[in-house]
């Protein structure tokens, strides 16, 4: 409660949509030791410190880390496209837990990169029928997660697959398929089975299941989806996920459609897996939907992505991920670009960006000043998506009504100003759309 010109009196206050600690501000680091090895140094204003510490910093909560099913063999021949294995994994696990932060387990189930085109069963398991592969995911599964338990490590959340929208192992778990109702019931199965050996190993209070498709912009193919697993196949996980490229994946009015639409219709908190823009035009050369590719339009595509992630309703938005965050570029590595869209510019230097990102789960609450005639309140990117809205009387059933004065972004905050009521109580509070 503040007390600002006499007898007006501002009540500040909130009712956010999710609390702020539950809110997900994550990066993707999955290659991170593989850039460092590689002579890579990650750096605040020109003094190298620990990636992960800076990002820690900055407000990133969590970290995701991709796993593959390669050998050691293949992790040394080709260490970009291989290495993400268990032997790899498991240590960095240790070393971000260590760093104080929450992690994720991205499961691929195959020997490099899943994806929308490449699900590429694992080259081990090429010749199990059916009812084995079903029980490889059960075993394979339980027996990474105890992996990570005995290391001290178990992850906080766990995704079965990567960008699955065509399914996983393919041909096994492909679909739709020739025959969609046999195809729908494999990968159904599949999951299923994948999901039973995370339980296996924590049958209490178990890491929150993810199913991650590529679709953040694309409503149509997401009902498709999940109506098939979720209404159909009755699979049971907790989290729907989706990746939303901006220049891949249609405007941020098509992704807005798209959460909103998934959280309503399955009653499922919804996160943004994967994400990513530019803070230079190197590589994506024109502007993307208004926002050009510079330091600053990075930074304020942060600010429009949490505005319209943290808009869903009834409290369903669960976080963001930053993919790429530890990029920078490599020679004789194709990084398709994502060295421009890091965390980190090209001399390694951390980017406003980040700070940018990791605001999305600060504290949220509402500070006030005089400014001339009237008062300026000012909060938290983590209250991106919220209104603030004004009532006279402080009472049940009281009617809150918008406040409609312009908001402006300054890029760690959101601010406005308007005239105070001279004589008259009010009070203030950001509540959800």
């Amino acid at each position: 409660m503040v007390r600002l010109a006499g007898l007006v009196l501002v009540l500040l206050a909130m009712v956010p949509a999710r609390a702020a600690a539950d809110f997900i501000a994550g990066a993707d680091v999955s290659l991170l030791p593989f850039f460092e090895s590689n002579g890579i140094a990650y750096k605040v204003n020109g003094q190298t410190q620990d990636a992960l510490t800076i990002l820690k910093q900055g407000g990133v909560n969590c970290v995701r880390l991709r796993l593959f099913t390669s050998s050691a063999a293949q992790a040394q021949a080709d260490p970009y496209n291989y290495v993400n294995n268990l032997d790899y994994t498991v240590p960095l696990a240790v070393r971000v837990k260590k760093a104080g932060l929450r992690w994720l387990l991205d499961f691929h189930y195959s020997d490099t990169w899943a994806d929308p085109a490449h699900q590429a069963m694992p080259a081990a398991w090429t010749n199990l029928t059916f009812t084995q592969l079903v029980q490889q995911m059960r075993s394979y599964n339980s027996n990474c997660l105890a992996t990570f338990v005995a290391a001290g490590v178990a992850p906080d959340y766990i995704q079965v697959g990567n960008e699955i929208t065509g399914g996983l192992l393919w041909p096994a778990g492909a679909v739709p398929g020739t025959n969609a109702t046999v195809q729908w019931s494999r990968l159904a199965q599949l999951l299923d089975a994948a999901i039973q050996g995370i339980h296996d190993v924590i049958s209490t209070n178990p890491p929150p299941i993810i199913v991650h498709l590529d679709r953040g912009g694309d409503w149509s193919t997401t009902q498709w989806f999940f109506d098939n697993l979720i209404q159909t196949q009755h699979v049971a996980f907790d989290i729907i996920g989706e990746s939303y490229y901006p220049f891949w994946h249609g405007s941020l009015d098509d992704l807005a459609n798209c959460l909103t639409n998934a959280a309503a219709r399955y009653g499922k908190p919804v996160m943004v897996m994967e994400t990513a823009f530019p803070w230079t035009n190197s590589y994506w050369t024109t502007n993307i939907y208004g926002l050009s590719g510079t330091t600053n339009g990075q930074a304020q595509y942060v600010i429009s992505l949490a505005e319209v992630v943290k808009a869903v309703a009834n409290g369903l938005a669960a976080g963001i991920f930053w993919w790429g965050t530890e990029y920078q570029a490599l020679p004789l590595v194709n990084e398709a670009g994502f060295n421009t869209a890091s965390f980190f510019d090209g001399a390694g230097n951390v980017l406003s960006a980040a700070s940018v990102f990791g605001q999305m789960d600060a504290p949220l609450a509402l500070t006030a000043s005089l400014t001339g005639p009237g008062v300026e309140v000012r909060w938290p990117l983590s209250g991106a998506g919220m209104t603030l809205t004004t009532t006279t009387v402080l009472a049940p059933g009281a009617f809150w009504s918008p406040v409609n004065s312009p908001v402006q972004n300054t890029g760690t905050t959101f601010q406005t100003t308007f005239p105070l009521s001279n004589g008259v109580s009010r009070f203030y509070r950001l509540q959800s759309n």
